[in-house]
């Protein structure tokens, strides 16, 4: 969810919200996902990922995106199998990324109905 937040993705947003409700998340936890920094509803664990998340699609004028701090961090939360994991889901979603912005898809409507 906050990927798409991030990219300003409203199908992405709307997508993975309807997602997180339905896993039985409160809704003091979806809404609060924008503001997760100064949000009490997360692990720290929870704010290791958000933050890798929001480095990975953040562009950095400075160079690299993920500093060794924040790795290292994420590493203190996760072990190897759980920290690839986290990797690949956040390229699962940066690869569906494309589409969203280049399509336009709307919240909604099913992807078979989508580009009729």
């Amino acid at each position: 969810m906050r990927a798409g937040q991030l990219v300003g993705s409203t199908y992405l947003t709307v997508l993975h919200t309807g997602n997180l409700r339905r896993a039985g998340e409160s809704e003091e936890r979806v809404t609060a996902v924008a503001s997760w920094r100064d949000a009490p509803h997360f692990t720290a664990a929870e704010r290791a990922a958000l933050a890798l998340v929001e480095a990975v699609l953040t562009p950095n004028p400075h160079g690299e995106r993920v500093p060794d701090e924040l790795y290292a961090s994420a590493s203190a939360h996760y072990d190897e199998k759980a920290l690839a994991t986290l990797a690949l889901a956040i390229g699962q979603v940066c690869f569906f990324i494309p589409l969203a912005l280049i399509g336009k898809p709307r919240p909604g409507v099913s992807p078979a109905e989508q580009w009729r």
